[in-house]
């Protein structure tokens, strides 16, 4: 295992977006942070059927973080219930993952 994780989430707006990329980045929580438009989630909550157009944010990141990443999101996010999915990195490019450590330990 590479101890790199990928974190899923999805925001409202493109701005909110922005700021939790730049906020993680800043604060070398995050390696990388890809923000992606133009999604559309289907879902239901408390009984009622939801399609809300959403960006989705991939943050790549060590293990160690993800604690404090989900306490910013705490912080940060509007959603009563957030998604945060981390998905373990079983391996990949050595440079890179050196890299997305390296990055995440200032």
């Amino acid at each position: 295992m590479s101890n790199v994780v990928l974190i899923l989430t999805t925001v409202p707006t493109q701005e909110l977006a922005d700021k939790i990329a730049k906020t993680l980045i800043e604060e070398h929580l995050a390696a990388c942070v890809n923000v992606i438009p133009g999604l559309t989630s289907y879902y239901q909550w408390k009984g009622e059927l939801f399609a809300e157009h959403e960006v989705q944010l991939v943050i790549k990141t060590s293990e160690v973080h993800c604690s404090e990443i989900e306490h910013r999101f705490k912080e940060l996010h509007p959603y009563e219930l957030p998604e945060f999915l981390v998905v373990a990195v079983r391996g990949g490019s050595d440079a890179y993952l050196k890299w997305v450590r390296g990055e995440t330990q200032k």
